[in-house]
């Protein structure tokens, strides 16, 4: 049974995705389904995200547990202690202080801005990852369906093409099972967002 319209997740520590920008990685995957499904000699040495297939493939299915772990298994995230300190020390150097005074210094305009305004962006920020969530979970959901019909039809292919198109399936699986989390839609059955 699908669950209510009401049961979308509005606390972000409990968010698989957290933000647009962390729906990314998603999108890179729908993007990478459509190239596979509109070249039938694609492999992942021609995709635009390798590592990221060749460690879905190696994980397999039951191996991770969220889309994230998934995705993070093939590609580098994040910035260097390095670049941190030297922005930090940098900014810091504005007002005649090191990295500590940086903290301050970047701090500074975020405390000032409060209040209402962080509470209306906040709310507009919130707005625009459900529909973004809700968008990328049809397209995930597609694609998806897309790509098992690709492999029951493709199985003549060579082994590069078919294991390409299964680290899809797996991929796109498991953004579909966080983003169905995220949104509060049950596993099986209808839904608001069409047969799953």
């Amino acid at each position: 049974m699908a669950k209510e319209v009401g049961d979308y997740i509005t606390k972000k520590k409990d968010m698989n995705f957290q933000s647009v920008e962390a729906l990314q990685s998603v999108v890179n995957v729908v993007n990478e389904a459509a190239a596979a499904l509109n070249d039938k000699k694609r492999t992942i040495r021609e995709s635009a995200i390798p590592e990221v297939l060749a460690g879905a493939l190696g994980a397999g299915i039951g191996g991770v547990g969220s889309f994230a772990a998934l995705y993070g298994l093939g590609s580098v995230v994040g910035l260097s202690a390095a670049g941190i300190t030297s922005g930090l020390a940098a900014a810091g150097s504005i007002i005649g202080g090191g990295m500590v005074a940086g903290v301050f210094v970047l701090a500074a305009p975020v405390a000032v801005l409060g209040g209402v305004g962080v509470g209306v962006a906040s709310h507009l920020k919130h707005k625009q990852l459900r529909q973004e969530k809700e968008r990328l979970y049809k397209e995930a959901l597609s694609k998806h369906d897309a790509i098992i019909k690709a492999l029951k039809e493709e199985t003549d292919a060579d082994k590069e093409r078919l294991d390409y198109l299964q680290s899809l399936n797996i991929l796109l699986q498991r953004a579909i099972e966080d983003l169905q989390k995220d949104l509060g839609v049950a596993k099986f059955g209808r839904t608001m967002y069409g047969k799953i």
